[in-house]
């Protein structure tokens, strides 16, 4: 087991509020529908940590973001579930396991994505 690469981002939550409402589509566009729900300063966390995820893959252009959601776990860290383009680029890297931080705090929103090999 290794690291195969890491990545941070940093979302400011209220510019980021300001782009989902003058363009409300990126809402549909950039989460899944479990994620939609959630209050701004999670999706702007959640966005970071798709960013983030990119980043620890090499950040590869043909990604989409319906391929990752960050999961709640009650008592537990945050999940990253990948499907499709994203699981992909995660296998051909030998990536198993990716371990992702959020924070919110201050109207900035933060996440560390580390991918590790199998």
């Amino acid at each position: 087991m290794g690291v195969v690469g890491v990545g941070i981002d940093v979302v400011d939550v209220a510019r980021f509020l300001a782009t989902l409402e003058r363009v409300p589509r990126m809402r549909e566009r950039l989460f899944t529908e479990a994620e939609r729900s959630l209050p701004p300063e999670s999706l702007a966390a959640r966005f970071a940590a798709k960013e983030a995820l990119a980043k620890a893959l090499g950040a590869p252009g043909d990604l989409r973001w319906h391929d990752a959601t960050v999961r709640r776990r009650p008592g537990a860290p945050p999940l990253l579930e990948v499907t499709g383009t994203v699981a992909a680029r995660a296998a051909e890297l030998g990536v198993g396991t990716f371990h992702v931080s959020l924070s919110h705090d201050a109207g900035i929103a933060t996440a560390l994505v580390v991918a590790e090999s199998l």
